[in-house]
């Protein structure tokens, strides 16, 4: 349930309103210098309480690592970090046990787990346990970069507002990195204000957003991956999928190549000097689950935050009645701005699973 990977395994564990939350990482390769400024940074970008069209919930997200690391450096030994919980408000939740939020976990947990699970703050289908997520992510982008492969997102739209997608052909680093800047990663800033704007006006009416993440792996060679059950694809949406709200995801051109011919499909390949390259990208960088040297490029769909101040009909499985519920708390009222660092970070350990292979 809570354990990933084949060359790098990892195993969440915690809860949104436990003591802590963390990750077990086996695999690593020794003798890896963390550099911890950057993870740090990274985990900034996904921590609450830092913007006014995110959740008002303040959380360090500060990782304590207590084993697999000595002197800077991975040992090859399991790699664990907890990350401790403290803004937490669990009286929110008190009605939770008996009235099931519209859009959440609640039914089908309760029903899976015979009424045991934490409901507090979704437990352990909160999107808070993304954390330990983004910390193991930044450890595996730190091992790509050293060979040569850089991984960067965007929002490419928030409900019906739509940035600008990033070239299929060639991605700037440079792009790349400055899409970390700020708590709205658009292309074209003005669009990334008009999102903030749509953010801010939906919060106020007690509801919420979603929106979509386009991602890109660049500089990754050709040859990376394999036949269907562990292809790029399959292994990158299985991360995808278990990325909380998470509901689509596709590859390149996606669903509109199917309204392309085959003439206009196929990516025709040309030499650039002593590379080979292609001269679209329809395919998003992989064929037969396997990589092709262009960059891979995948966009996410990222449901509304199902946890809004309106009020809205549910049940009473205790005293087995329909009733209605307002969810009170600290929510976001898009989880699309901070979801990019995550949908980076599981695509980095996706890739570096595949590469270890």
């Amino acid at each position: 349930m809570s354990v990933w990977g084949n060359n790098i395994k990892i195993s969440i564990f915690g809860e949104s309103h436990g003591i802590a939350l963390g990750i077990n990482i086996s695999g690593l390769p020794s003798g890896i210098l963390l550099d911890m400024e950057a993870i740090e940074k990274e985990m900034e970008r996904r921590a609450p309480g830092r913007s006014k069209i995110a959740t008002a919930r303040k959380e360090g997200d500060k990782v304590e690592i207590v084993s697999g690391v000595f002197e800077g450096r991975t040992t090859g030994a399991p790699l664990c970090g907890i990350i401790r919980n403290g803004d937490t408000r669990s009286q929110d939740y008190s009605k939770l046990k008996s009235l099931m939020r519209p859009g959440h976990s609640d039914y089908p947990a309760m029903i899976r787990y015979n009424g045991f699970n934490d409901v507090r703050g979704g437990g352990h289908f909160s999107g808070r346990i993304t954390a330990p997520l983004v910390f193991a992510g930044s450890i595996a982008r730190q091992i790509l970069k050293e060979k040569g492969i850089t991984i960067g997102a965007h929002i490419k739209s928030i409900n019906s507002i739509e940035d600008d997608s990033f070239n299929p052909l060639a991605i700037d680093e440079a792009l790349l990195t400055s899409l970390k800047e700020g708590d709205i990663a658009t292309i074209n800033k003005a669009k990334g204000e008009e999102m903030r704007e749509l953010i801010l006006a939906t919060k106020k009416q007690a509801d919420s957003l979603g929106g979509v993440v386009e991602c890109a792996v660049t500089g990754i060679p050709a040859g990376i991956g394999n036949p269907f059950f562990d292809s790029v694809e399959s292994t990158l949406a299985h991360l995808m999928f278990s990325v909380p709200a998470v509901k689509g995801i596709e590859f390149g051109a996606g669903f509109g190549i199917t309204k392309m011919k085959g003439s206009e499909a196929n990516d025709s390949y040309y030499y650039d000097g002593d590379e080979i390259k292609t001269r679209t990208n329809n395919n998003g960088g992989i064929l037969g689950g396997i990589t092709n040297g262009m960059p891979i490029i995948f966009r996410a769909a990222v449901k509304p935050t199902s946890s809004i101040g309106l009020y809205q009909d549910t049940v009473d499985v205790v005293n087995k009645v329909d009733d209605k519920l307002q969810v009170v708390g600290r929510h976001d009222p898009c989880i699309v701005t901070r979801a990019v660092v995550v949908i980076e970070s599981v695509t980095a350990l996706g890739i570096l699973d595949l590469m270890m292979g």
